[in-house]
């Protein structure tokens, strides 16, 4: 069963937040936690408490016991509201200061339970009415009558006529 959590409102970019959930996405729970063990992030501190919180979820919410079957299946770190600041400069400027926060979710799943949806097979490009023109006769390319006739109605205008219109202006003369 596929479990969330989600953490908001962390003071931590989103940039470098995806820094660390890059690491640990697609991998088994143990190998999450000890590579974010690891890591000389301070995203990595907040990574992992999100990550414990979504074992525990599983475990209680959907009664997950064997924890080696749980995998990282879904991190993302999206962009939160800035605190906006300003930093008065030399000569009456002011530089202004954003500090960042993101919303952090990691998702976990056992492999049998939420394993990727089988994928549909695919559809035909047209349906077959669309195909077939009138009276079974092949369509053309797919465009109609009136839009051929719009086309053909439109003036066309060779490159050498295009590039002539661009010119406009005289040439300046040469520096000496």
């Amino acid at each position: 069963m596929r479990t969330l959590a989600r953490a908001r409102f962390v003071r931590v970019s989103a940039r470098k937040a995806r820094l660390v959930l890059d690491q640990i996405r697609g991998k088994s729970v143990g190998e999450a936690l000890a590579t974010l063990q690891y890591t000389p992030r301070a995203a990595a501190r907040i990574v992992e408490k999100v990550l414990r919180s979504a074992i525990a979820n599983a475990e209680h919410n959907h009664q997950v016991r064997n924890l080696d079957d749980l995998r990282v299946v879904h991190a993302v770190a999206d962009g939160g509201p800035s605190m906006k600041r300003v930093q008065p400069r030399a000569m009456g400027r002011a530089f202004f200061i954003r500090h960042r926060s993101s919303h952090l979710t990691i998702g976990v799943s056992d492999e049998t339970n939420g394993a990727a949806r089988p994928v549909p097979p695919p559809r035909e490009s047209a349906p077959a009415a669309r195909q077939a023109g009138p009276a079974g006769a092949p369509a053309a390319s797919g465009a109609s009558a009136a839009t051929k006739e719009r086309a053909a109605a439109r003036p066309r205008t060779t490159a050498a006529a295009k590039g002539a219109a661009k010119s406009k202006r005289p040439k300046s003369k040469e520096k000496r």
